[in-house]
């Protein structure tokens, strides 16, 4: 595994506003279509806490239900090719996750432990998708199992690099599996998904959001009500106006708990390790 480089103060910032721009840009095409999203995660947090970036994260977040990500999907090819693109394993098929990502055209970003992917590089925002989960928590749970396998077969490909001794083995084995099928398991489901439909709704090619609060109660931790997606506010993001979720407050506490206090130094550490990065133009 290749060690960690660290940004500049000044490469930091400019790559936070690398992502602003992609921001942007997605914003229009979304207007323009009148597709709806979120920013989510952090990135409705620095909104909310910060008024743009949380001065240490290195990312930005969006969430789409998705039959509105599959409309986006139908209008990528609106945003300005001169400054991002997007990335799915449909448009690449090298590219092992499910959600999607807004690549900035003319740079380079590799996480740390990625080095041998096939797939496109760049300086990125996450695009997720929220997919409809069973009414019952007993489907839930069983959903939650099954997408965890999924995941760790497209995780494959990077874990038998990154691992020794049995789990080098086993992951070895999984990555001998095509990745049509834990695509072709996700797409199911997601198949499944409409946004007039009554049920919770999650990223599935990522862990439950839910989950990372473990305070919240076991029939709401697999899945988000869709009206954190559909019922939105614009929120004032490094000067630029995006949307975001008109109970912020709910949906950051259903995350973070007490999201106003700050982490620690340990906890205010970038997200996405890297071992080589170049901007555009460089």
């Amino acid at each position: 595994m290749n060690k960690a480089k660290e940004l500049s103060p000044e490469q930091f910032r400019k790559m936070q506003l690398i992502e602003l721009e992609m921001l942007v840009e997605f914003d229009r095409v979304c207007r323009d279509n009148h597709i709806d999203y979120v920013l989510f995660g952090g990135s409705l947090l620095g909104a909310v806490r910060h008024k743009g970036y949380i001065p240490w994260d290195d990312d930005a977040d969006i969430g789409m239900l998705r039959e509105d990500y599959n409309r986006f999907k139908k209008h990528m090819k609106e945003m300005n090719p001169e400054i991002c693109y997007f990335q799915d394993h449909e448009t690449d098929p090298e590219y092992r996750w499910s959600y999607g990502k807004l690549r900035r055209t003319g740079s380079k970003y590799i996480r740390v432990g990625q080095e041998h992917l096939k797939c496109k590089t760049g300086i990125f925002v996450d695009i997720f998708p929220m997919d409809d989960i069973p009414l019952g928590v007993l489907g839930q749970i069983l959903q939650d199992w099954h997408c965890f396998c999924l995941r760790k077969i497209l995780w494959s490909e990077v874990a038998k690099k990154n691992t020794k001794g049995f789990w080098k083995l086993w992951f070895t084995m999984l990555s001998l599996l095509p990745v049509s099928v834990p695509f072709a398991g996700l797409e199911w489901y997601a198949d499944k998904s409409k946004n007039n439909t009554p049920n919770r709704v999650r990223c599935l090619g990522f862990p439950a959001t839910g989950t990372l609060y473990k305070k919240n109660p076991i029939s709401e931790r697999y899945g988000m009500p869709k009206a954190w997606f559909t019922e939105r506010i614009e929120y004032s993001f490094e000067g630029k106006e995006f949307y975001g979720s008109r109970d912020y407050d709910t949906v950051l506490k259903y995350i973070y708990g007490d999201y106003m206090k700050l982490p620690d130094e340990k906890g205010r550490e970038q997200h996405s390790p890297f071992s080589e990065i170049s901007f555009p133009e460089e």
